[in-house]
């Protein structure tokens, strides 16, 4: 069961979503509220990786605990579904910019639409209730979905993806919003061109009318047989890169002459896929057109976003080889990872790396009051933010908050750390039995 806060004092609206969580047998369950201070404490102390903000309200500031979130997008990092009124949300996009967003909806989209949200969400949830944690202990994360020719599932999947990869430090602010461009021109010509077949003249002429092209694909699926048409995305995320692979149903087209057009003069239309291929890596189609693969390359050893209780601390650098602490020193002090790869000697011996995914290091030592257990020396130029405990502990009195979220981020590694035995006993149980199957070795 997972809990979803709703920022909202319109009845009507809270019973359209309490009975529509109903029916997800128990996964997701609505938590109300519109007071200011107890939507912050709870945003605070629960950390939600969803929630639900009605914009329109006129007994709420959802901008005002928007600018609460966005003080501190490394602790809030769930995704927001924003709902409005307003018959321009051009605006409320551009105050969300750096916000996690899931899906922007009119509020009669809202209630269209939220049945269908709320499975994508659930069949989705290891890319969106998760920070890449995944990654630790499955290399490779691979999923797939369906989409109808609807502009929500436009949306939504293309902001899942590149939320996940930016919230997991695999891609930077900038990497995000290209790979968001791309996605969006690569779905929606799955979806305009492939599926429901507007053609170039069809769409200069509409656009010409200062009409919407998603207004347009409504109209084409009131055609049942459009209707009936899906648009099949997969993705592939290893910890070196992300592949995407998007077909339609249509009966393709012409990439290379789209790909190799020059234009004479800039229009309304029709350099989408130019610049896609400027965005991302081996753009690539099959022979008829309707399928389209490409890569995204992933950053190593940046974190996206400081913890805000750190942001004002000093960074320390570190060169290749410099020693960042030593086996047996005393320690009252733990280090913010920034940027860099970090190598773990215990004993002499490599025992394992520390990069930004990990986020924090001598954290066990200095919780315990006692000396380094390992030598940790920089690979490479690293950053790193050096906390004592006196200001740590300073911090954690004046952000509460935080405390409840540094002991969820120590249960993860212990989950991780339990993962990783089980996996080495498994293979050495393999191992063994193998060995006795064999028998004892004859002379050679």
């Amino acid at each position: 069961m997972r809990k979803i806060p709703v920022v909202s004092s319109d009845e009507k609206l809270n019973e359209t979503i309490r009975l529509e969580c109903a029916r997800s047998d128990g996964e997701f369950t609505p938590v109300f509220m519109h007071d200011r201070d107890a939507v912050i404490e709870y945003l605070k102390y629960e950390l939600p990786e969803m929630k639900i903000l009605y914009f329109s309200d006129p007994k709420i500031d959802c901008i005002g605990m928007l600018r609460e979130i966005q003080e501190d997008p490394w602790l809030h990092y769930g995704g927001i579904i924003a709902i409005h009124d307003k018959s321009d949300e051009k605006e409320l996009i551009e105050a969300m910019r750096d916000a996690n967003i899931i899906a922007v909806l009119r509020k009669r989209q809202f209630v269209a639409g939220l049945p269908r949200l709320l499975r994508i969400v659930r069949q989705n949830k290891q890319i969106l209730f998760q920070r890449g944690i995944q990654l630790h202990l499955l290399k490779t994360i691979s999923g797939s979905f369906v989409m109808d020719n609807d502009p929500l599932d436009i949306t939504t999947y293309t902001n899942l993806i590149t939320n996940y990869l930016f919230n997991a430090n695999l891609i930077s602010r900038d990497d995000k919003e290209k790979l968001h461009v791309a996605l969006l021109e690569l779905l929606v010509n799955a979806i305009e061109h492939g599926n429901c077949k507007i053609g170039f003249e069809e769409k200069t002429a509409w656009l010409e009318g200062d009409r919407d092209i998603m207004d347009l694909i409504r109209e084409k699926n009131r055609d049942a047989a459009v209707k009936a048409r899906r648009v099949y995305f997969s993705y592939t995320i290893t910890p070196e890169q992300t592949r995407i692979t998007i077909r339609d149903e249509g009966s393709g087209f012409d990439w290379r002459s789209q790909l190799s057009a020059v234009p004479d003069e800039p229009g309304l239309h029709g350099m989408g896929m130019k610049m896609v291929s400027l965005y991302v890596k081996d753009l690539a189609y099959n022979e008829v057109g309707n399928e389209v693969s490409f890569e995204i390359e992933h950053h190593h050893g940046e974190a996206n976003a400081i913890p805000g209780i750190f942001a004002s601390s000093e960074e320390t650098h570190f060169t290749d080889g410099q020693y960042v602490c030593a086996e047996g020193e005393e320690s009252d002090f733990l280090y913010y990872i920034v940027s860099g790869t970090l190598y773990v000697y215990s004993k002499g011996k490599l025992v394992s790396s520390l990069s930004p995914d990990d986020m924090f290091m001598g954290e066990m030592s200095f919780l315990l009051s006692n000396r380094r257990s390992a030598t940790v020396v920089s690979k490479g130029d690293s950053t790193l933010i050096r906390i004592s405990k006196q200001d740590f502990v300073n911090l954690i009195k004046e952000n509460p908050h935080y405390g409840i979220f540094l002991a969820r981020l120590l249960a993860q590694r212990l989950a991780r750390l339990n993962a990783r035995t089980a996996r080495l006993n498994t293979e050495y149980l393999k191992v063994k039995a193998a060995l006795q199957e064999r028998g004892p070795l004859g002379p050679p």
